[in-house]
Formats: C-alpha cells, sequence, structure tokens
C-alpha cells in the first residue's frame, strides 16, 4: 500500500464498512453484522482524532503566545476545530451501530 493510502486509512474509517443497501435481503444482513462488528474500531478513530485536535491546539496556543503571531496560529487551530465534528460522526455512528437492533 501507498503512503497516502495508510495515511487515509489511519484517519478516516469508511473503508471499514460495507453498504446495507445493496444487494438481497441476506446480503444486506450480512453487510449489517459485518458493520456492527467492524464498529469495535470506531472508539479508536475517536481517540486518533481527539489527540490529532489537542496537539493542533496546543500548536496553536504555542505559536499565539510564544511567536506573538495569532495569524498564523490559525492554521493549527483550524484542523483542531475540524476534529471536534469529526468526532461527532464517529461518536454518532458508533451509537447507532452499537443500539440500533438488529432485524
Amino acid at each position: 500500500m501507498t503512503f497516502g493510502t495508510l495515511l487515509y486509512r489511519y484517519f478516516f474509517f469508511g473503508w471499514l464498512f460495507k453498504d446495507v443497501n445493496r444487494g438481497n435481503l441476506l446480503e444486506r444482513a450480512a453487510a449489517w453484522r459485518h458493520n456492527r462488528d467492524q464498529a469495535r474500531w470506531l472508539p479508536t478513530y475517536l481517540r486518533r482524532w481527539m489527540w490529532c485536535g489537542l496537539f493542533f491546539y496546543g500548536l496553536g496556543i504555542a505559536v499565539e503566545s510564544l511567536l506573538h503571531a495569532p495569524a498564523f496560529s490559525v492554521l493549527f487551530y483550524v484542523p483542531c476545530a475540524l476534529s471536534v465534528p469529526i468526532n461527532a460522526v464517529i461518536g454518532a455512528a458508533w451509537v447507532g451501530l452499537r443500539l440500533v437492533p438488529t432485524h
């Protein structure tokens, strides 16, 4: 695998899941079970994005306070802010896959 693919898979979890809207009833049920099993990895992605957000927040604070460059610190605050909705999506997916009953 290329480095770009590995980096993508390290931060984004879509490749782990199957489409539950394709195939016949048995294939969709198998995809749902597969997705519920794969949901065990979502807390790992949640932690990765949380630490990434905290890291960028720390860099933003450091740049703003030590270098007195608030305009430059935006480069670090924006990825920090983007990690919040990504964590919300990961959390909602994890809760949904854990709490929604199987058919």
